[in-house]
């Protein structure tokens, strides 16, 4: 039996891993990608670290949800909507049911006792920094999924955010007030009335609340991380993540409608028993669309081994080798500079990879980046100055001062002789060799491979 769970296994991974797509017709493609994703969604999940960041942003979410409810409080205020903060949050809590109701009005009692004439400008400035932690948490989450290692700077963080909560509820409140004007409108009452076109809003009343979170999500994962998204792959996620939420609140209804037990062991902590625990599962869904969202952006990553792919030296510098020829031939055409993403794109690289390889090639001052947006990368030096041999010594070098260098590895003679005999020959092979003759086209056809596995070392 053992024996034949294990030839089951072997066929099924070689059927979903091992595929070429080139090798398989459009209807096969199609299912043997969403396996994938299905897969390492639920490897992500297994492994912990969506529900790890999901518990850590329910403890900041304890923390900062009266300060943060308070500073859009302050803004709808002045605007003469914050009357409209109670139903919304009443919304978010509804599946506690009447616990729900409690909770809310507790929260909303805390926010009308801060008096925030009398914190001072210390009181004032830790209010504004709670309230933003929560933001930051939430991206460094996103940067997280996403494989950013490059966070927001402080003064970005602040802008970006502050912005967000302060002009945030105004837009969403505006929107929607002018849709209930509309609504009420007599004109559109009178055609509401003539069929189908009332039917057909009853139904889109019945959608809204999914669209509503739907466009929320899609929002977040297009504004949070520090990375560009196209809208495509958030809406993506934001219709995975807004179906799970809403379908989520009604188990969770349940739940909490039969948890009488809980109230008996628990007594009045069960209310924020519960309120943790419907915190926890939404913070879960919010990450796991944004890990959809991901997946879809970047089909390279969705291989059998998680994490990013661990390049062999020789494959490091055909990589590098490979980058700067073709920012080069770019530049010698007059085209526009290539970008990271488009340089992952052409070479079924993961993106993260080739910005290290970057990164390395621009600290060696051999490339540079623009200040236009996007980004792009154009040679820094005269291609004809930088030579073959000075490049692969920069990408054979490039890292190695942060841990250890060569100069302070203890060498035998022999081995010392042996590699001093490499550089001479690598010399001589490479004499005359500029960045310049680096610049031929790629291949028409590139070798077919299914992601990240083909660079693994």
């Amino acid at each position: 039996m053992k024996t034949r769970l294990a030839e089951l296994r072997t066929a099924f991974d070689n059927t979903i891993w091992g595929s070429h797509f080139d090798s398989l017709s459009s209807g096969r493609v199609f299912i043997v990608r969403l396996m994938r994703l299905v897969l390492v969604l639920a490897r992500d999940l297994s492994q912990g670290q969506l529900t790890l960041r999901a518990m850590s942003l329910v403890y900041t979410t304890l923390l900062s949800i009266v300060p943060l409810l308070a500073l859009s409080f302050s803004v709808l205020k002045a605007f003469g909507v914050y009357n409209q903060v109670q139903p919304m949050l009443l919304k978010f809590l509804e599946p506690l049911g009447e616990k729900g109701v409690e909770i809310t009005n507790r929260i909303i009692q805390f926010i009308q006792n801060m008096n925030v004439g009398v914190l001072g400008s210390v009181g004032l400035a830790l209010l504004l920094y709670t309230a933003v932690s929560l933001v930051q948490k939430i991206e460094e989450s996103f940067n997280f999924i996403w494989h950013v290692d490059r966070a927001r700077g402080v003064g970005e963080r602040f802008s970006r955010y502050l912005s967000t909560l302060l002009v945030g509820p105004i837009l969403l409140f505006a929107a929607l007030g002018m849709t209930a004007a509309v609504m009420s409108m007599a004109f559109v009452r009178d055609l509401l009335e003539f069929e189908p076109l009332g039917w057909l809003a009853a139904q889109g009343g019945r959608l809204m609340p999914y669209l509503f979170v739907i466009g929320a999500f899609t929002f977040i994962y297009v504004f949070i991380p520090n990375t560009k998204v196209r809208i495509g792959p958030a809406l993506a996620g934001g219709i995975v993540g807004g179906i799970l939420w809403q379908s989520a609140g009604w188990v969770f209804a349940l739940f909490a409608a039969g948890s009488t037990k809980y109230a008996a062991i628990y007594s009045s902590f069960a209310i924020l028993i519960l309120f943790m625990l419907w915190l926890y599962l939404s913070w879960l869904i919010l990450l796991f669309g944004a890990s959809v969202a991901f997946y879809v952006q970047h089909p390279e990553y969705r291989v059998q081994e998680s994490g990013e792919p661990r390049l062999s030296s020789r494959m490091r510098e055909r990589l590098a080798l490979t980058l700067m020829g073709m920012i080069a031939r770019r530049h010698l055409e007059g085209s526009n500079p290539w970008t990271a993403e488009a340089l992952a794109e052409a070479l079924r690289v993961p993106l993260r990879t080739v910005e290290t390889l970057l990164d390395a090639l621009k600290a060696g001052g051999v490339v540079a980046q623009t200040t236009d947006e996007p980004r792009g990368y154009v040679p820094a030096r005269d291609l004809g100055t930088v030579s073959a041999k000075q490049l692969l010594d920069l990408v054979r070098g490039a890292g190695e001062d942060r841990y250890l260098s060569i100069a302070s590895l203890p060498t035998p003679e022999p081995i010392e002789e042996m590699l001093r005999r490499i550089d001479r020959a690598t010399d001589a092979a490479l004499e005359g060799m500029t960045v310049k003759d680096l610049t031929g086209p790629l291949p028409e056809s590139p070798p077919a491979q299914t992601g990240p596995r083909a660079v693994n070392a």
